[in-house]
């Protein structure tokens, strides 16, 4: 019985909203330290590619959103899929806070990749099997933002983009396997269970960069995921609560200055 009550003890809008509350400048911190170095290490003490030159440093940026993107989207139908079972409330509020972030990271990854693809390939896009599924996947991200706006009831529009979510979470493996599948200009994993097939100073600069975008992701997800909770618990007594000391402190700070 103690071990399911510490299981669920977070589930409760109220005590997530006080843990996230002490988590937030921690993560901030983690993103900038991590940014710093994980940038400092690819852009300058990693060293050139002997084929691509020093156009495969944006690999540091593109490599981490497309790895963080596609997590985020079996992230958010997880918690969707959660919310929608067990009707959960907090898990549908995590669900739609993740999926500004995951298609963030998304676009990211596409954009960057066409900057990389044009040395190397000689063209901005091409529509192979991993472009067009990942594109795709920014398309699901948009779709599920989409739809749960679009519905004025709340509970309807978790429901909807639930059954958006998981079944668009077919198309991750296929982003993933698709370099296998099919013959694709996309290179291979470059770090996969054969170990990495780069420098240990590339390697750094990409795990420090890796790290950093989640320390980022975790951040503003928490974030968004604490405005949901207020705007949609804005009736609670806890809430109520909070308002009143903010509105106390507000007073006092005002009395202060006076």
């Amino acid at each position: 019985m103690s071990r399911q009550l510490r299981l669920f003890t977070f589930a409760a809008p109220s005590r997530f909203y006080v843990l996230t509350g002490w988590l937030l400048p921690w993560l901030w911190i983690a993103t900038i330290g991590l940014s710093l170095a994980g940038l400092y290490v690819g852009f300058f003490v990693a060293p050139t590619d002997a084929t691509q030159g020093d156009s495969y440093r944006i690999i540091f940026i593109h490599v981490p959103a497309a790895w963080i993107s596609m997590v985020l989207y079996l992230a958010m139908a997880f918690w969707a899929a959660i919310g929608w079972a067990f009707h959960t409330r907090l898990a549908s509020m995590l669900a739609r806070a993740i999926a500004p972030t995951g298609a963030l990271f998304t676009f990211l990854a596409l954009w960057t990749g066409s900057f990389w693809g044009k040395p190397t390939w000689g063209t901005w896009w091409v529509w192979d099997a991993r472009l067009t599924s990942y594109f795709i996947l920014l398309l699901l991200y948009l779709g599920f933002m989409a739809l749960v706006s679009a519905i004025d009831d709340v509970k309807r529009a978790d429901r909807a983009g639930a059954l958006l979510a998981i079944v668009g979470a077919v198309n991750v493996p296929i982003i993933y396997f698709s370099v296998k599948w099919w013959n694709t200009l996309h290179q291979g994993m470059t770090v996969g269970s054969g170990g990495p097939k780069m420098a240990p100073t590339m390697l750094t600069a990409m795990l420090l960069m890796t790290f950093a975008c989640w320390a980022y992701a975790f951040a503003v997800v928490f974030m968004r995921a604490r405005a949901i909770v207020l705007e949609r618990e804005r009736e609670t007594e806890w809430v109520g609560e909070l308002a009143g000391r903010a509105d106390s402190g507000t007073a006092a700070k005002l009395g202060v200055a006076a």
